[in-house]
């Protein structure tokens, strides 16, 4: 017996020591960046939770329900919008915005508690998925306790009092010229890191905030853990600054207009010419046709991309070189209204009519290096230009073709290039093609994606 039990003894170490290795692997996996950014974000992909309209009940144990469904349509990381107390003086609606922000170190009760989300972040964890929560570093709600206790931490209106930032009358401008909040505001993010295990930040209106505060705060936020910092906003200082993605407005802005009809599919060229021009080499740009401002204010994508012309910009938003695609609450069913802001106004998830569409492309990103942040990207003719867009992404051995019908007509379609010929695997469709030069017809808004 005494042998025997030695050898359990034995074979129980070497088990541990082999766990402990896989487990350091894994978090080398984690710790380390590619051109600056942490590598799990390369191939990975974003999804915008909005708390209070994503279940009836708005919690984050009723919002945990849906992990393993959005698990298997491959989301990646979650993004919360903020999840911080909302002041009560000035509020607007019945609910407030998430955005007026009265204290930077709690949850807002509507959602649960600090232990909930806590639970949350490490279930999404368990699930080898990673999160990201909403900062608000540019203001203030209208009663967050630092008015009071810290009256220098906001600018000052003509009669004294702290200004209200923009025409956001809920809200109360930071004075980042105070060293002293500076050092508050890391602080509070640093809290999330270290007491929460989240794995990084989207800053709200990062475009107001100094490019010294982000020039301070982001290194030492990075000692911590290798987060992903995504910035709202498009201004050159923001890379340089330390973020990893920026938003790509122009871009976005250009397909709106494509979708219209008032612009050719051409006009998309001279902004990727553009942000080559602007943005140091390794910028990521955040692609989306709908996040939580656009769907409530402007009417994404059920109104900006309606019907089939939201499929090709969905793969283009997917598939475009320097990128990370966005996914926002619900367009996966899809939601097809602008969700309210300030009040209750649940999703209702029933169809999941595009659920298999985004399953597709969200497993092409995490499986095929091909598109990768940083992998090459280089357009080819196939047919008329202001119509037909094209272009292929290659990384290592991999490659991808894209070809998107961005017109309201049938497109001529035809592959003059040899090293586009021949097997590949029509990604949509399931199955291996022979593709050859001899044209053929893409009906009107229309897409393919080939792996060779």
């Amino acid at each position: 017996m005494k042998k025997l039990s030695i050898s359990f003894v034995l074979i129980a170490l070497i088990f541990s020591l082999i766990c402990c290795q896989n487990n350091k692997l894994s978090n080398n996996d984690d710790n380390s960046q590619i051109d600056g950014h942490p590598a799990w974000i390369m191939q990975g992909n974003i999804y915008e939770v909005n708390v209070r309209q994503y279940t009836p009940e708005g919690t984050f144990n009723s919002f945990a329900k849906h992990l393993d469904r959005l698990k298997a349509m491959g989301v990646q990381t979650i993004w919360f919008m903020p999840i911080n107390p909302i002041s009560k003086l000035d509020r607007k609606g019945s609910l407030g915005s998430y955005y007026a922000v009265s204290d930077y170190t709690a949850v807002n009760p509507e959602f649960g508690t600090m232990d909930d989300f806590k639970k949350l972040v490490e279930a999404i964890h368990e699930k080898g998925m990673k999160v990201l929560i909403d900062w608000v570093p540019n203001h203030t709600g209208a009663d967050h306790r630092w008015i009071t206790q810290h009256p220098d931490f906001f600018l000052k209106d003509s009669s004294g009092k702290p200004a209200v930032a923009f025409d956001w009358a809920d809200t109360r401008q930071l004075n980042y010229k105070n060293p002293v909040l500076q050092d508050s505001m890391i602080r509070a993010m640093k809290y999330w890191i270290e007491d929460t295990n989240i794995d990084g930040f989207r800053c709200d209106v990062a475009w107001n905030v100094p490019a010294s505060f982000w020039r301070k705060s982001i290194p030492e936020l990075k000692k911590m853990k290798n987060i992903f910092m995504l910035a709202e906003g498009d201004s050159t200082y923001l890379p340089k600054s330390g973020f990893d993605a920026v938003y790509p407005w122009h871009m976005f802005k250009m397909m709106e207009k494509v979708a219209k009809g008032e612009k050719s599919a051409l006009a998309l060229d001279s902004i990727n010419k553009e942000n080559e021009t602007l943005y140091p080499k390794n910028t990521i740009q955040m692609y989306f046709t709908s996040n939580h401002d656009e769907n409530s204010w402007n009417h994404a994508d059920f109104g900006t991309f309606p019907g089939i012309i939201h499929e090709p910009f969905a793969v283009f938003t997917q598939t475009m070189k320097n990128s990370i695609p966005l996914i926002y609450s619900g367009q996966e069913e899809p939601v097809l209204r602008a969700l309210k802001f300030f009040d209750k106004d649940p999703i209702k998830f029933k169809n999941f009519q595009r659920e298999k569409f985004y399953t597709t492309l969200l497993n092409l990103r995490k499986n095929n290096e091909a598109l990768s942040a940083n992998a090459s990207f280089k357009k080819v003719h196939l047919g008329d230009d202001k119509a037909i867009y094209a272009y292929v992404r290659e990384k290592g051995n991999k490659k991808v073709l894209v070809i998107l019908n961005f017109s309201a007509n049938e497109q001529a379609v035809s592959i003059k290039d040899n090293s586009l010929t021949g097997k590949a695997h029509n990604v949509f469709k399931e199955n291996e093609e022979t593709l050859s030069s001899k044209e053929w017809k893409m009906k009107p808004w229309g897409y393919e994606v080939y792996e060779y």
